[in-house]
């Protein structure tokens, strides 16, 4: 018998050795109990005030019960005898904790803020039958949630996942679609990666051009980059978001409790924008927005121009995102281009810069004190520590874990990504596998096993570490059905790493719980992986 059966039918058999409660990501404290809780129509949700936060938290878990069971919840804010969900604040909690107490009378629910008020309610999604995830009334079923009491907080306050939509664009209602699997896995940061050389994918009203040319290719490679011979795809293709589909986009994930942190690259993953604006170059250009993957010499110059260009681009960004951060990128900059640029090298000599590396940190750091000055902080790459740390960055550690250990023993908080555990479009289930880069194997179990604080880091230093952050390049996915398949169930993983205590993490129980949570994929929809046990 193969192994992947064997694995499979230890499973089905642990299954029915367990309790009725499955949840990802683990809590930190769950005691199950006997009973269930019924939701009814004379069920109703009792809220200690009527406060606009409170009620979007839970409004997202109403809409879709509402949907599944063809009748809403009446949210009050008078006390109620029975059958009821009681939810209440407590000033003495963390800002996402929650505890949650379901007994066969009623359901009572404590947090600090909106924020775990929405944590307690996609835990009761996740215990409701996955019915509730469907788009459709359904008849002749008991909503029941098994009797338990929960205490539960995060490990780590940033719990990421970042989407590419420049090599291949995604439509905003996938986009939402994405931000609800977010919530459902407890995850709070949406990096939405919206420009480089193969696209420039946001409305910038003072620079047309960006989207009108920068957002459209003539041709893309079929097939892997390395391919001899290159095979090409010579059908326009493009898309962007207007800055209305922005706004929509960050409203909806605010109510999810998602913030959304958008990139725009700098200074190299800029050709999009130089064959919009080749006079923000080195040469001058003429340029083509690429239909090839990988690195390319023609990036920002360091003239005047530029920094003024990114600066009125940088105003309409910040405009459109709360966020607290700014991603710029900063990885696989060539710096061939600065080397021979008369602009480049007047740069360095007015700034006492001895290598081209410097250059690249003097022009973080300026874009850094402008976004500064507008109370914005950033995020770039590991690579922006090639020329010294700028000032006040967090460094997102992509290269494995060194950059990042730098980093956070310098002082800097981190938040890891490597690339070799946190990267989900490579395989995931080696030669069988037909979606994602064959450059590497990340199997599920290798995602669940990571673990963002590196040993060798002392604990004044782990403090960091701010938490993990998985990526979705989508160079060789082009499909809202490739994309499923690549991120699910390895989200699944990542948000238990994000939220979960280490102690608590076991993967056999993990692979238990996930066959539950598989049924709510179905129930969504997903075109997820299936066939995990294999690895």
């Amino acid at each position: 018998m193969m192994k992947a059966q064997i694995l499979i039918l230890l499973l089905l058999f642990t299954t029915s050795l367990k309790a009725a409660v499955s949840i990802i990501p683990i809590p930190q404290k769950c005691v199950e109990r006997k009973g269930n809780f019924i939701v009814n129509e004379k069920t109703t949700i009792v809220i200690p005030e009527n406060d606009k936060d409170i009620r979007d938290a839970i409004s997202v878990w109403n809409d879709l019960f509402t949907t599944a069971a063809g009748f809403p919840l009446e949210i009050t804010t008078l006390k109620q005898k029975t059958n009821f969900i009681q939810c209440s604040l407590n000033a003495s909690l963390e800002e996402e904790t929650y505890k949650l107490k379901v007994s066969t009378k009623d359901i009572r629910i404590e947090a600090k803020t909106a924020k775990g008020i929405f944590y307690a309610f996609q835990t009761l999604r996740q215990l409701l039958p996955p019915a509730i995830e469907g788009n459709v009334r359904v008849e002749n079923i008991e909503w029941n949630i098994p009797c338990v009491t929960i205490e539960d907080k995060p490990s780590f306050s940033y719990r990421g996942m970042m989407l590419d939509v420049s090599r291949h664009f995604i439509e905003k209602e996938d986009i939402k679609r994405y931000i609800d699997l977010l919530a459902f896995h407890k995850m709070n940061v949406f990096h939405w990666h919206l420009t480089d050389d193969q696209g420039w994918r946001i409305e910038i009203k003072k620079y047309p051009k960006l989207t009108s040319i920068g957002g459209y290719r003539n041709k893309t490679i079929v097939g892997y980059m390395w391919d001899n011979p290159t095979e090409w795809d010579t059908k326009r293709y493009g898309g962007f978001y207007t800055q209305e589909d922005i706004k929509e986009v960050v409203a909806y994930a605010q109510k999810r409790f998602v913030n959304i942190i958008p990139e725009i690259e700098m200074p190299g993953h800029s050709l999009s924008a130089l064959a919009a604006y080749p006079e923000y170059s080195c040469t001058g250009g003429p340029f083509e927005v690429e239909g090839r993957w990988g690195v390319f010499n023609d990036i920002y110059c360091t003239k005047e121009e530029t920094f003024k260009f990114l600066q009125d681009v940088l105003d309409e960004v910040i405009a459109l995102f709360p966020s607290e951060y700014i991603h710029l990128g900063g990885d696989e900059a060539p710096r061939i281009r600065w080397r021979n640029c008369v602009h480049c090298q007047k740069r360095m000599e007015q700034e006492h810069l001895t290598k081209e590396a410097e250059l690249q940190t003097y022009f973080i750091n300026r874009i850094e004190n402008y976004l500064n000055e507008k109370g914005k902080k950033i995020i770039g790459w590991d690579e922006i520590l090639e020329g010294g740390i700028p000032q006040r960055a967090t460094v997102m550690s992509w290269r494995g874990e060194k950059g990042g250990i730098h980093a956070a023993k310098a002082g800097y908080d981190v938040i890891m990504s490597p690339n070799i555990y946190m990267y989900l479009n490579n395989h995931q289930l080696g030669v069988n596998d037909k979606i994602g880069i064959k450059k590497r194997l990340i199997s599920l179990k290798k995602v669940y096993d990571y673990h963002p604080v590196p040993a060798e880091l002392d604990k004044k230093a782990a403090l960091h570490v701010k938490g993990v952050q998985a990526n979705l390049w989508t160079e060789y996915l082009d499909t809202a059905e490739e994309f499923d398949y690549s991120l699910y169930p390895r989200m699944a993983a990542v948000a238990e790493v994000a939220w979960s205590l280490v102690e608590n993490k076991s993967y056999d129980n993990f692979c238990i719980r996930l066959m539950d949570i598989e049924k709510h994929y179905d129930a969504f929809g997903l075109s997820y992986c299936k066939m995990i046990y294999d690895k």
